[in-house]
């Protein structure tokens, strides 16, 4: 057993680290086996010396966050917990980056993990920027966080958020109303990352106006989008010919991210997905980015990342085996 001492400058940082009640304190010491004290302006790490030195570079890093005016949670705590472990402290200050954007009730939006910053740089500095993750890795929310500064800023005209409305195990001609009223559903996720951002009194009023717009991919045939900025979400349930439409569709002083999950395929079993084609035709291309976000970019629930190692684990010891094609049947004449 050791004992190892961190000096603190100011006491808030330590109350951020700390958090509510001790909350992020009594991860640390679960997660890493040791005990942790406060007293005065020093903080006391006790236990293995493995398991201290490891402490100490989690601690350090969080205070450098505070120091920097992060918000210290407890989904902060465990993924600088795993950078460290990976032996990437020297990253963490990395996470305190630029907000790019605030809600409608004020709330920043920022890069949470290292592949978001990532994404999000890619994002800025790219005209295409491709981003492939599980759910939960924030590829729809901070895409449409950063249509919404350039909009603010007055980069581009127009916002275009669209889909593929691809029936996952249900039908569309089951669900009650109009063509828009049945393709709402499966825009909802964009409708709600654009509430969060703007309110619903501001979205309305630039849906009226024309700067937001929210379709089906289908209704993005035979157009050219000058000065937008547009996201295809859930790119993944898009077919090959789909995919090459939509990319011939980019204009003048436009930006394009397209977000997918190539896991959660819902096309027929005989459909190819475009966004597995285009991520190997558009790869080394200039001024295109693909980003790929794992399982340790997940910002939801931590029960999320922990199903998706699990369905990970699953699909490695049971791979699914192709589908043969239905044998035709011949008949002989009698």
């Amino acid at each position: 057993m050791i004992e190892q001492t961190i000096k603190v400058d100011r006491m808030e940082h330590i109350i951020s680290v700390f958090g509510s009640f001790d909350r992020n304190l009594r991860i640390i010491e679960t997660e890493l086996g040791v005990k942790v004290l406060d007293r005065d302006d020093m903080i006391h790490i006790c236990g293995e010396a493995e398991d201290v030195m490891l402490a100490d570079k989690a601690i350090n890093g969080l205070l450098t966050l505070a120091a920097k005016g992060e918000n210290i949670d407890s989904q902060n705590v465990r993924y600088i917990i795993k950078l460290v472990k990976e032996g990437r402290e020297t990253q963490i200050g990395e996470l305190a980056g630029d907000v790019i954007c605030i809600t409608a009730k004020g709330k920043p939006i920022k890069p949470k993990t290292l592949g978001q910053k990532e994404y999000c740089d890619a994002i800025a500095k790219n005209t295409i920027t491709l981003g492939i993750g599980p759910a939960g890795t924030g590829k729809t929310y901070l895409a449409v966080a950063a249509a919404v500064a350039a909009f603010r800023a007055e980069e581009i005209n127009r916002i275009i958020l669209t889909r593929p409305a691809v029936e996952a195990g249900e039908r569309l001609g089951f669900l009650p109303g109009d063509l828009q009223s049945k393709v709402d559903p499966y825009l909802r996720p964009l409708y709600d990352a654009l509430f969060d951002m703007l309110g619903p009194d501001t979205y309305q009023k630039f849906l009226e106006k024309g700067n937001i717009e929210v379709a089906p991919l289908a209704y993005m045939r035979g157009r050219t989008l000058d000065d937008s900025f547009i996201i295809l979400d859930e790119a993944q349930n898009t077919s090959r010919e789909q995919m090459k439409m939509f990319l011939t569709r980019i204009g003048f002083g436009s930006k394009v991210v397209i977000t997918g999950d190539i896991t959660q395929i819902d096309l027929p079993e005989d459909k190819v997905s475009g966004l597995k084609v285009a991520m190997k035709v558009l790869d080394g291309i200039e001024d295109i980015a693909i980003c790929k976000l794992s399982g340790t970019d997940v910002v939801r629930h931590r029960l999320v990342q922990k199903i998706i190692e699990a369905y990970e684990v699953y699909d490695k010891k049971n791979p699914v085996e192709p589908s043969k094609p239905p044998v035709k049947k011949q008949f002989k004449r009698k």
